[in-house]
């Protein structure tokens, strides 16, 4: 009788392994304008056909998380499918003054500052629902930033797998070993996710880390 039930209990077990295993779900986050929807583009490009977002050169572009289910990734005879989610840029201060100087009119430009303040609201309760996070940082900037530090030391406490991803690279003043440096805890990427220089790698870790 022992046998029948432990028998029973693996059979429910490894059935549920194989036909009841979720997406790994992964957030792209980052500062404004480091690239994330870039980057979220890219992966959908290559293995869908379809993209994820428009892009700016105004910060806070993305101000809503967007979502895009079965984004099955192949590399090195591994597959990983994946669950997305591309956040809105991760700030400290949200100043409705700083999109006037874009040229907006005040009304948008409050109307704008406050989806982002939301926005960043939502991404960081993301995080409760993640099973990884590609942390994507433009390599033409210092890393020392209080977002970056305070976005990495959130995901340490809640013990999710980070993958960083030093984007821009394509850029003369890039320096993705700052990046390097100032976080070696966490395994890094160099890339461009514009040109897509160094995704293949990217890929390759994505795997092995969240898979």
């Amino acid at each position: 009788m022992g046998v029948i039930k432990s028998f029973k209990s693996n059979f429910a077990s490894l059935f549920k392994k194989l036909f009841n295993k979720k997406n790994a779900r992964i957030g792209i986050y980052g500062p404004p304008n480091a690239g994330k929807t870039t980057l979220a583009n890219r992966i959908l490009r290559d293995w869908t056909g379809d993209a994820m977002g428009s892009v700016s050169h105004i910060a806070h572009e993305t101000r809503r998380a967007r979502r895009r289910e079965g984004v099955t990734i192949k590399t090195n005879g591994h597959s990983i499918t994946l669950d997305i989610i591309d956040t809105p840029g991760l700030a400290t201060k949200i100043d409705f003054q700083d999109f006037m100087r874009e040229g907006m009119e005040e009304g948008e430009a409050k109307r704008r500052a406050k989806e982002a303040t939301e926005g960043v609201i939502e991404a960081v309760k993301w995080l409760e629902n993640l099973d990884g996070v590609i942390l994507v940082m433009d390599a033409t900037e210092d890393p020392f930033t209080q977002v970056n530090v305070t976005v990495i030391g959130n995901m340490e406490a809640r013990s999710l797998p980070l993958l960083i991803a030093a984007n821009k690279v394509d850029l003369e003043d890039s320096s993705p070993t700052t990046i390097r440096d100032a976080f070696p805890q966490h395994p890094m990427v160099a890339i461009s996710a514009l040109e897509g220089k160094n995704i293949d790698t990217l890929y390759e870790e994505i795997a092995k880390r969240f898979g």
